[in-house]
């Protein structure tokens, strides 16, 4: 058996560095220098675990020689990294696709100080492929419906789907009422990053973003809505809906950002619900739609 063989689930899952130029002896002395806020111990104990890798998915030995270019793959882990009690549900499975219901606060893929739990590290166990892709991201916040690509040879056709815009996808949020807009409401801006980095904010010239509302249910203070972004800018419903005057219910960005270091309060999920799919399967021309089987409480 190869020596990447027992290393492939979490190889499809390492981050790579292309070596840069400079004057290092081995491989470890340029990671130390390149990460220079990873402590040296921290790479010391990676390269003893064998999880330091070159192309091939071989481990590295700590005194390997540096080589400018060389492409090395390495495991980022998190310390005392916090556990996500909620469950994802898997609601389809064949050999092109898996379409999953993502609970709230649970983060599709690897990111700042998730790294086990994820989304897609858990399918990878769950399911056994280390060949599982996310085909789409939604919020950590934001629960509902994410499609990975379970192989390579097809994942680029039904990459393309997001691309062209030939998917049809469809939200469900609760804000407080807007009684004094028609609907349906069409809304469109102009979308860049703000500040802080993960912010978005809108203008109203050269629209890059746009979004149909429509209401489904109304309460005395607040609405149950239908959304329907044309496009698939980042945080683009939540901005949208915000900038009419009815953030979300518990969002912890818009209007205002909830102070960093606060623990995730499970009691109070952000109430916006990726909530069905449809698309033309792009291999077989066959309709296909997809339905969340989660459902957003009133607060």
């Amino acid at each position: 058996m190869p020596a990447s063989s027992s290393f492939n689930p979490a190889f499809c899952q390492a981050s790579t560095l292309v070596l840069p130029p400079g004057p290092w002896g081995t491989v470890f002395e340029c990671l130390c220098a390149h990460f220079a806020k990873v402590p040296a111990q921290q790479w010391e104990d990676r390269f003893a675990r064998r999880r330091v890798l070159d192309v091939e998915g071989r481990p590295l030995e700590r005194e390997a020689p540096y080589r400018q270019g060389l492409r090395v793959h390495y495991f980022r882990e998190v310390p005392e990294e916090p556990v996500i009690d909620v469950q994802e549900q898997v609601l389809f499975q064949d050999e092109h696709l898996v379409v999953v219901d993502k609970p709230h606060f649970l983060p599709v893929t690897p990111a700042g100080r998730y790294v086990e739990q994820t989304l897609l590290r858990r399918l990878i166990r769950s399911l056994g492929n280390p060949d599982l892709v996310p085909l789409h991201r939604i919020d950590r916040h934001t629960a509902g419906l994410v499609m990975f690509s379970a192989q390579p040879a097809t994942r680029g056709t039904y990459q393309a789907l997001f691309a062209e815009r030939r998917i049809h996808k469809v939200y469900q949020a609760i804000a407080p009422a807007l009684p004094g807009l028609s609907f349906p409401h069409r809304h469109a801006s102009r979308m860049v990053k703000g500040e802080p980095f993960f912010e978005c904010a809108r203008y109203p010239a050269n629209l890059t973003a746009e979004t149909h509302v429509h209401v489904l249910e109304r309460s005395e203070h607040w609405w149950r809505y239908e959304l329907w972004p044309v496009t698939g800018k980042t945080h683009q419903l939540r901005v949208h809906m915000a900038a009419l005057g009815a953030a979300l219910c518990n969002d912890p960005f818009y209007p205002e950002v909830v102070p960093d270091g606060e623990q995730d309060d499970f009691s109070k999920p952000l109430k916006l619900l990726a909530q069905a799919v449809s698309f033309d399967d792009p291999l077989t021309g066959e309709p296909r739609r997809f339905d969340s089987r989660l459902q957003l409480a009133w607060p």
